[in-house]
């Protein structure tokens, strides 16, 4: 069954063609290994789950195996379509780290069917996943560079990787700013990373839209700590993720502070289908979030940003 579900259509066997010999010979059988090797975009890859492990009361990270044994790489920012049997599939950003290419971390917040049975899930069953997707964020224009981060929510998870990237390497950014806010203290993700960062030297800002006794941060929305925040306006490279209203006003007040907008990086999110450009699910203006984004510069979207329509 399992065979069947992953078959592709490629019928090639390796074979050179009739009449050729030598280098022609050689070269189309390579070629025609390379064909059998690469991923479809449209078939998915079996992957066993290794891990899922609750991060908040309705977010949770997957760890996927790929039964093929191939290399997992990606680039921060990118996200892969994640296959439930039975249920359908969705667009996830990829959390985990981009230096560890043995499988996938996907961290997701449980919020229709798709992502309800991806938290059902247990070590060892089976997920289809294709991938990944879309262009990531532009880590090595940050190098030698003031980073600022902004991450609202779960937008945290697609902004990890490049956390992680900054924390193994920090000699090459200056100064490192995130701001990440969240609904309550409860709904703050992957604690353990915050303190790696901080050790790091980054210099980790966190807000809470409503507290109770025993908080001891910051009150009230991320983008209040923006214009306090200790960064270079003019040499930055900012990074924004979370719900779309959130990353508008991030984005005027970076730009309030001086901050170019090509300097400012947003990720977008839109129902996404095919992932390739194709079905014109997530199409935004001329462009297509999955094959231009989800990682766009703000003077590239900034006529759309925040438009109900788009």
């Amino acid at each position: 069954m399992t065979d069947e579900l992953y078959s592709t259509s490629e019928t090639t066997s390796g074979a050179p063609p009739p009449g050729a010999s030598g280098a022609r010979a050689g070269r189309a059988t390579r070629e025609d290994s390379a064909k059998r090797r690469a991923p479809e975009p449209m078939t998915p890859r079996p992957f066993r789950v290794s891990k899922n492990e609750p991060e908040t009361s309705d977010t949770f990270t997957l760890t996927l195996e790929p039964e093929d044994g191939r290399e997992c790489s990606f680039s921060p920012g990118q996200f892969n379509m994640l296959y439930v049997f039975g249920k359908g599939e969705s667009a996830i950003s990829i959390s985990g780290n981009p230096e560890l290419t043995g499988g996938y971390v996907h961290t997701v917040r449980a919020l229709g069917v798709v992502t309800r049975g991806l938290r059902a899930l247990t070590p060892g069953d089976w997920v289809g996943v294709r991938g990944p997707f879309g262009r990531g964020w532009p880590i090595e224009r940050a190098e030698g560079r003031d980073l600022v981060i902004v991450a609202g929510g779960v937008g945290m998870a697609p902004l990890r990787p490049v956390l992680l990237h900054v924390a193994a390497h920090r000699r090459r950014f200056r100064q490192v700013v995130l701001m990440f806010g969240v609904r309550t203290p409860d709904d703050l993700l992957f604690h353990d990373a915050l303190g790696v960062l901080r050790d790091a030297g980054v210099d980790v800002q966190v807000t809470v839209d409503r507290t109770y006794e025993g908080w001891a941060g910051a009150v009230g929305v991320v983008t209040r700590l923006i214009p306090r925040a200790g960064f270079a306006p003019r040499e930055v490279i900012a990074m924004i993720c979370g719900p779309e209203l959130m990353a508008r006003f991030s984005a005027l007040e970076l730009r309030k502070r001086g901050v170019p907008r090509e300097n400012v990086y947003v990720s977008l999110e839109r129902n996404m289908k095919c992932a390739v450009g194709f079905c014109g699910h997530c199409q935004y203006g001329s462009s297509f979030v999955c094959k231009d984004g989800p990682v766009f510069t703000l003077d590239a979207i900034r006529p759309l940003l925040g438009r109900q329509e788009f």
